[in-house]
């Protein structure tokens, strides 16, 4: 595959602590405001700058996004964020708990990422490509990294090694205690011949990124007439790590009703096709186990055999099994995407929020999942099939602000 150095815009060290951010699609619009209270520097004036307009403010406007392009050149003539002198490539190192992963910020191919080299495995909704497309344009910039996974390669985790051993140039934490580093790679010619042996690559995370890059592309293609594949909006910003250092946490569930049933009648229904009985335990040990709370107890399912089909990798998946024989016949859900009752919690806010949701409602039931493994997810997107929506949840996640990609 292909990767491009490019020459960025980037916090300095002195002010990636503070620009740093988390990626404007994990936190609401209440929360980006609450996140950047009195840190008028942080990246989120940039992802999220409806934070900086009077409250209720449609987030879609173009209020919001002429405030985006105000507020990255507010960073630029401040100093805290300057354009390298040429183009490069940078290591990137997240660590937690003692466990480190290193990869690659690069930029990858929108030709490679149309013609399937670089892989996708999710449907995106054309409202919010709509919105990060109209993002990127107004910004002149791609803000956070499209997170992409690739098979392990020993001589490209030999020389991010090499990096990795001299003192960052940006380093800060993050809130949920991570420890974000950036070096800025000499010898890119090496990485890039490197990379050129890997057979192709796939979207983790950033589907909606990716494709309004694509988008984007397109539009700016279009407007020139001069274009010779070349220009910097032809590639979109990437967080490169190999498949074996890729963390993936569960995706849980909680439903706010029983569609009409008890919680008896719940349970009755579900024995049809799981095998049930109380747990000690809020968390499931291993694939087709799934932990429910409801009625003020934990539940475990074990899906029958008879329901499980092997022979094809997106049923086979825990989420597709709940989804095919309890939220669909039991619940009443048949969309996801859609139904305002189910709500989606990211593995790394516990069970206990699980829990509490559904206290808190009075009603409902929660789902408490086994991670899908990436191995999984590269199986899928290897058949060129879907995965079903809120099928990942990926921790660490990457800091937005550090480095930008400029188109």
């Amino acid at each position: 595959m292909v990767i491009r150095p490019f020459k960025a815009l980037r916090s300095t060290p002195d002010s990636a602590a503070t620009v740093a951010s988390v990626p404007y699609d994990v936190v609401d619009t209440t929360e980006a405001r609450r996140l950047a209270e009195g840190n008028p520097t942080s990246f989120l004036h940039v992802v999220r700058s409806e934070i900086d307009l009077p409250k209720g403010t449609d987030p879609y406007s173009n209020a919001v996004y002429e405030k985006a392009g105000e507020n990255l050149q507010m960073l630029i003539s401040s100093g805290q964020m300057v354009r390298e002198d040429g183009p490069s490539l940078y290591a990137y190192r997240m660590t937690v708990d003692g466990q480190a992963q290193v990869g690659l910020l690069a930029g990858c191919s929108i030709d490679e990422y149309e013609s399937g080299l670089i892989k996708k495995h999710e449907l995106t909704r054309r409202d919010k490509e709509d919105d990060r497309t109209r993002h990127m344009l107004a910004l002149g910039a791609q803000p956070g990294p499209v997170l992409v996974a690739y098979k392990d390669a020993p001589a490209i985790d030999e020389l991010l090694a090499g990096v990795v051993e001299a003192p960052p140039l940006l380093a800060c934490d993050s809130e949920t205690g991570v420890r974000h580093e950036v070096w800025r790679i000499a010898d890119v010619d090496r990485v890039v011949t490197a990379f050129a042996e890997v057979p192709c690559a796939y979207i983790a995370d950033g589907h909606h990124r990716s494709a309004s890059a694509a988008r984007a592309r397109d539009q700016l293609r279009s407007a020139n007439d001069q274009h010779t594949g070349r220009e910097e909006y032809n590639s979109f910003l990437s967080a490169l790590f190999p498949a074996s250092q890729m963390k993936i946490r569960a995706y849980n569930r909680v439903v706010t009703n029983l569609n009409g049933h008890s919680p008896d009648e719940v349970l009755k229904l579900a024995a049809e096709r799981f095998e049930v009985g109380e747990s000690a335990s809020p968390v499931p040990g291993e694939p087709r186990r799934f932990c429910i709370y409801l009625d003020g107890k934990w539940y475990e399912l074990v899906a029958k055999q008879q329901i499980v089909d092997e022979s094809d990798p997106v049923k086979l998946l825990d989420c597709s099994i709940l989804h095919e024989h309890f939220m669909a016949p039991i619940l009443g859900i048949t969309d996801i995407r859609t139904d305002p009752r189910i709500k989606f919690v990211g593995g790394i806010r516990g069970t206990d929020a699980l829990a509490e949701a559904v206290d808190k409602a009075g009603t409902g039931v929660a789902f408490s999942m086994y991670a899908t493994s990436i191995e999984q997810l590269m199986a899928i997107a290897d058949a060129g099939q879907i995965m079903p929506p809120k099928s990942t949840w990926f921790e660490p996640k990457l800091r937005s602000g550090l480095v930008v990609h400029l188109i």
